[in-house]
């Protein structure tokens, strides 16, 4: 495997376990104690933004594969319009992988302020402020995360 895309594959893993371990953070007591965390204090808008990066990271090494680099400025947009023409567009991968992707997008675009010009795509799609109210969403982004990255992981190494 080219080296590039081992290490996009390998961040994209290191990403789902840093939300995963957010999101036990935010729901296990134990845990909160363990790291002096208050009670009502909760993570989940990290556990979105780490769940997107996974599946940038692993749309990226897909790229590679194709010996498509993206970069700066733009890297984020770039890489997802050129996933969708090189994957998607052509039928190599199922549409669902960039529903999935296209949703993690607009999560930490409201989230974290980064992907402002992504934000149009949904028109008033908003999270409330209150970080225990982005549970459900969390949830769904690390779940779809996990699809992504191993659908990915599983055509890079073929």
């Amino acid at each position: 495997m080219d080296t590039m895309v081992e290490i996009f594959t390998e961040r994209a893993d290191n990403e789902i376990m840093a939300a995963e371990s957010l999101k036990r953070l935010s729901e296990e007591a134990k845990a909160k104690t363990d790291f002096k965390i208050p009670k009502k204090t909760t993570f989940y808008s990290s556990v979105i933004s780490h769940s997107y990066y996974a599946i940038f990271y692993a749309a990226k090494a897909m790229l590679l594969t194709k010996g498509i680099k993206t970069s700066s400025p733009d890297v984020h947009k770039k890489t997802y319009e050129e996933f969708e023409n090189a994957f998607v567009k052509t039928g190599l991968l199922n549409k669902k992988l960039l529903e999935i992707y296209n949703d993690l997008i607009v999560k930490a675009s409201d989230l974290l302020e980064i992907f402002r010009d992504e934000k149009w795509k949904r028109g008033n799609f908003t999270y409330n402020v209150i970080p225990q109210a982005n549970k459900s969403p969390a949830q769904e982004s690390l779940i779809n995360a996990k699809l992504f990255a191993s659908a990915i992981k599983k055509m890079t190494t073929i």
